[in-house]
């Protein structure tokens, strides 16, 4: 196996680098990091460092809290933070400011990463999440290098995925060390593909144990400001292609029905900011663009096409719409707005987060809606109207994000012992 898949990545490495050329188009950040897609250590990191691996700006979140409490914990340990995108990177160097070390990750050749082992020589590797290398897992084995999955999730659709490469999934999991799921449901799945019993660890959500800085609520207030204090603002969070397009459809009804809204979009992606806001000038709306300067009380639109700056601009939302559930993307993390205390509408394509929102919606914080447009567009309305449900549905999200924290201080006592 770890030979014919050698033989294979050998043989895709260059169409790698020809599609990180291919990406640098839109994104220039695509084409810088050439030594360390090699598996050149490019920083000065001490030996025996925390080696934590976050894929983009999702999982860079996810791993906040437990880089923030490694460190508070163990403040004489290195950090190392890879990612895969140039956005996860923006987002680590947004959060922490050079109290970590980045790096891109090398692609997954067996030579690559054995320099980038032998020359960093960590301590542990933590993947937040769910990506898994065959290269990399391979090459830690054989250094002794031991591997927490945490975080871990696995969607019905990913698991039916990987159960069509059953050789595959368990040469990597054999690998593992531990994996530390959300759920017992994610748990049941990885153990259905293989891994052993005794590598499983239900920890929970890393995400539950978000903490909301003062910084971040007056940022919000700011935008209110800016906007007009009492007027309704609809969020629509993490949106991807046709998300935002059927919301700025919808705005004309929403309008008529709503007196002043303003209709807040966060694309997932940067690449999706200028096609975003020129949709929304196509329409006629009065745009404005957090890049660009201050909105006003004329804004009908406001594109947030910032990087690191979720929290802020949702803090000033009265109603979040979570982006990838309109589409079958799987949605995004409802835990985010329920942690500022806002109510939280979702579509019916969530399976990434399928535990969580079912909790949620059980504590009464959020809401399914339908992707269809009249019915989305009518539960929009009935709850942007509802002032008194929309305080019952934040109280309820703050309830259940306190009462489901904790994970990060399990996964850090995790870490301590495998180091």
């Amino acid at each position: 196996m770890r030979v014919f898949y050698s033989l294979v990545i050998t043989l895709l490495t260059p169409i790698f680098f020809l599609a990180f050329f291919w990406l640098g188009r839109k994104n220039p950040a695509w084409r810088q990091g050439w030594l360390q897609r090699c598996g050149s250590v490019t920083q000065n990191i001490k030996p025996n460092a925390l080696w934590l691996h976050a894929a983009s700006v999702g999982e860079v979140m996810a791993a906040a809290p437990l880089i923030k409490s490694f460190q508070a914990k163990y403040p004489d340990i290195d950090i190392l933070v890879t990612t895969f995108t140039p956005t996860g990177a923006e987002q680590v160097k947004q959060l922490f400011s050079g109290k970590v070390f980045h790096q891109y990750l090398p692609i997954d050749h067996p030579l690559f990463f054995k320099r980038f082992v032998k020359q960093l020589k960590p301590g542990l590797l933590v993947i937040i999440e769910r990506e898994l290398w065959p290269g990399m897992l391979s090459v830690c084995a054989r250094h002794s290098i031991p591997v927490l999955l945490a975080n871990a999730r696995m969607s019905q659709k990913s698991a039916e995925s990987y159960q069509r490469f059953p050789i595959l999934i368990r040469f990597m999991l054999d690998k593992l060390s531990m994996v530390a799921v959300q759920d017992h449901t994610d748990g049941q799945r990885y153990l259905d593909l293989g891994l052993p019993e005794n590598k499983l660890n239900v920890t929970g959500s890393m995400k539950f144990d978000i903490s909301i800085d003062d910084a971040v609520k007056a940022e919000g207030e700011g935008l209110r400001k800016q906007w007009g204090e009492k007027r309704p603002v609809l969020a629509l969070a993490s949106s991807h292609a046709d998300e935002d397009e059927r919301l700025l459809v919808l705005l004309p009804k929403l309008q008529q029905q709503i007196n002043d809204i303003l209709l807040l979009l966060i694309p997932r992606h940067p690449e999706r900011f200028d096609a975003v806001s020129a949709a929304a000038q196509a329409l006629g709306f009065e745009v404005q663009r957090r890049s660009q300067g201050a909105a006003s009380i004329k804004t009908q639109v406001y594109v947030a096409d910032t990087m690191g700056e979720m929290l802020k601009v949702l803090s000033a939302a009265d109603v979040v719409l979570m982006g990838g559930s309109l589409i079958e993307r799987g949605g995004h993390n409802p835990i985010e707005p329920a942690a500022l205390g806002k109510p939280v509408l979702i579509g019916p394509h969530y399976f990434n987060f399928t535990e969580v929102v079912t909790g949620l919606e059980q504590a009464g914080a959020l809401k399914v809606v339908s992707s269809n447009s009249e019915d989305l567009l009518t539960a929009l309305i009935d709850l942007l109207k509802d002032k008194e449900t929309q305080e019952i549905m934040g109280e309820a999200g703050l309830t259940s994000v306190e009462r489901n924290r904790g994970a990060v201080g399990e996964l850090v006592k995790h870490c301590a012992r495998m180091m």
